[in-house]
Order: C-alpha cells, then structure tokens, then sequence
C-alpha cells in the first residue's frame, strides 16, 4: 500500500510515515496548499484533500489540526498554527495568566481523496490541560499541552502516537484502508 502524504510540515509528515512504518510505503509530498478557513478542522481538511487531488491526481492524505482552550472560547481553534507562528506557545500561557480552568484538546481532522477523487474524513481528538512547558519531544504545542500527568513533548514519538488526536486519526484512517474500501 502507498500513502501519499501531503503537508508543508515536514513533523507531520515524519509522524505520519513512523505510524504506517511496516504497513505502508509514505510519500511526502510537500505541496503548498491554500489556507482555507472555517470552524470545524473537517472542512478544512475536505477542502485540503480536494484541492490536492486536483493537483496531484492521485490519491492523497492531508490533515487539519486545532487546539481548542475552554477558557478562550475554543481560541486558537483552526487557527493554532498561525497563532503558534505570531504569538508562541508563550503567548498563550500570557493569554490563560490567572485563569484556574486549563482545560483544552486537540483535534485533527484527516481528509483521505481515493482514486476517483472522493474525499473522507477520519477525525481524532485528544482532551487535557495547557501547562507551563515541559519535555524536549515533539513539535508546536507539545511542550505546554499535558495528559495524564505528561506533556507530549515528555512522551516518546511512539507513547505520543498512540495517544494522541493524529494517531487516533491515523488508525482510523487505516482501518478504513485495511478494509479494502
């Protein structure tokens, strides 16, 4: 089986190629894709997995990932990379100062366009707190997002897989495939 892989986040695309190690063959293929915009990260990402497959004109994976903070309202939402990029992890432990409720998740949303081009959605969500950085694992927000008394960025890539709202994504995602569909 091969999985073409298409992100300009070379993490992603490393976490994704470690989860179908010995399962499938992954190809990164880092096309620039436009940032489309909504609420639920499954739009995103079926807007992505379209516009990719147009591209490319092979079947092709695509993810949209958001961090979700109770206390901001679900800020930074979608928008967690950009966010990431313009106001850090840093800025946002300024943003939660003083506020006792730091619970958050992350979802992902992986849009999947077989052959023909028709697109499905496989979605993973991960639930816990945003703490004070801790851990050298990982990548974006590892380092302050905790659960179960860890941060993903204290997790090796494997502990962090298996638990995380892109794993859970991912084995959805090759449930799907190992079906046959």
């Amino acid at each position: 089986m091969k999985i073409t892989v298409v992100t300009s986040n070379e993490h992603k695309a490393h976490e994704v190629a470690r989860f179908f190690s010995g399962i499938a063959e992954v190809r990164h293929v880092p096309l620039e894709i436009p940032e489309f915009r909504d609420n639920d990260v499954g739009v995103i990402a079926r807007a992505k997995a379209e516009f990719a497959w147009q591209a490319l004109q092979e079947p092709v994976m695509v993810d949209d990932t958001g961090f979700f903070i109770h206390a901001l309202k679900g800020f930074p939402g979608p928008y967690a990379a950009y966010v990431l990029d313009t106001i850090g992890m840093e800025g946002i432990l300024r943003l939660l100062e003083g506020v006792e409720d730091r619970s958050a998740y992350f979802e992902t949303a992986i849009g999947y366009a077989d052959a023909a081009g028709t697109v499905r959605i496989f979605r993973g969500r991960v639930d816990g707190t945003v703490v004070g950085p801790r851990g050298t694992g990982g990548f974006g927000y590892d380092p302050i997002f905790e659960v179960e008394g860890r941060t993903l960025a204290e997790r090796t890539a494997d502990e962090k897989g298996a638990i995380s709202h892109r794993g859970r994504a991912l084995a959805r995602l090759r449930e799907y495939l190992a079906s046959g569909a």
